[in-house]
């Protein structure tokens, strides 16, 4: 078994050399899903309503398009909280926070997750992941949510990642985690649209070189 951000699966990543379609975005979000480990004990700051009961921010997506959201929900990604300035007094100007790496599809995705669990927050997801079945991880709003498309979820990783946003990472990456868990190689290949282009020697090595990752 390998670890993949704190949940144990079987190794995918070691079994292919090219990747086409929804692959290649799982072969970027890999390395994020195993940093999601290094980040285990990181605490999650709560929303801070009283200071920022009210108050609104503009987050412009990749196209250019704004998204007015209540500033206590933007601050749930670390990379907005540290965009947004400091308040003069008697300033009344709304803020406007660039976001070139998100498209708006999915920052809008993404804030709809920040005002979920602004009002409900997500339960921690247990390493190693407990069930490949997603409603028995986390609750049902939370399992609906990540019930899309493979390119949208791994586009949430990435959002997630370039953001700083903990719980959506958390959620996305175990997603990931859930389709891997118990499958086989050649299961994986077909679940992410893998190419195997490894001679049957090629294969037999890696194989002989991971033998402990079948072990372990």
């Amino acid at each position: 078994a390998r670890f993949l951000g704190g949940w144990c699966l079987r190794d995918a990543g070691r079994s292919s050399k090219r990747l086409i379609g929804p692959a290649e975005a799982y072969r970027t979000t890999t390395p994020i899903i195993m940093a999601a480990e290094q980040t285990e004990d990181k605490k999650i700051d709560e929303p801070e309503a009283d200071e920022d009961d009210g108050k609104m921010v503009d987050l412009v997506s990749q196209e250019g398009d704004n998204f007015q959201v209540e500033k206590r929900v933007a601050k749930m990604s670390e990379l907005v909280k540290t965009m947004i300035p400091e308040e003069e007094d008697g300033e009344t100007d709304q803020q406007e926070i660039p976001l070139p790496n998100v498209k708006s599809q999915i920052l809008g995705k993404v804030m709809e997750f920040c005002k979920h669990y602004c009002e409900e927050p997500m339960n921690e997801i247990e390493k190693p992941l407990k069930s490949s079945n997603m409603h028995e991880v986390v609750q049902e709003w939370y399992a609906n949510y990540v019930e899309v498309e493979q390119e949208t979820l791994f586009e949430l990783i990435l959002a997630a990642n370039y953001m700083d946003i903990k719980p959506l990472l958390d959620l996305t990456c175990a997603t990931v985690a859930s389709m891997i868990k118990g499958k086989t190689p050649e299961d994986i290949r077909k679940t992410f649209n893998i190419v195997n282009d490894f001679t049957p020697e090629e294969e037999a090595q890696v194989r002989e070189e991971n033998k402990w990752c079948e072990e372990a």
